[in-house]
C-alpha cells in the first residue's frame, strides 16, 4: 500500500510540474504543439471519423461557446490573462 502511496504522490508532482510548464507557454508554442498533435494524430482522426463525429461536432460547439465568451470578457475588460494567472477573475 505504501508503494501505491507514494506512486500517487509522484504523478500529483507531475501533474504540477507539467500544469507549470504549460502555464509559461506562448500562444506560439501552444499553437506549435497542437500542429504536431494534429499532424501526428491526422490518420487516426480521419479512420475513426464516422464513429466520433457527433462527439466531435459537440467538442467543437463547446469550444466556440467558450471562444465567444473568452472574446466576450475581453471586449468587457479590455485585457488579456495567462493561463493560471487571476483565474478567479477571468471566471466572472
Amino acid at each position: 500500500m505504501a508503494e501505491l502511496t507514494a506512486l500517487r504522490q509522484d504523478w500529483e508532482a507531475i501533474e504540477a510540474e507539467e500544469t507549470r510548464l504549460l502555464q509559461r507557454m506562448t500562444v506560439q508554442e501552444s499553437l506549435r504543439q497542437w500542429l504536431m498533435l494534429q499532424s501526428a494524430f491526422e490518420p487516426q482522426l480521419q479512420a475513426t471519423d464516422a464513429l466520433f463525429a457527433e462527439e466531435r461536432r459537440a467538442a467543437l460547439g463547446e469550444l466556440q461557446a467558450r471562444l465567444a465568451r473568452l472574446a466576450e470578457w475581453q471586449k468587457r475588460y479590455g485585457t488579456t490573462l495567462s493561463v493560471g494567472q487571476g483565474s478567479a477573475a477571468a471566471a466572472e
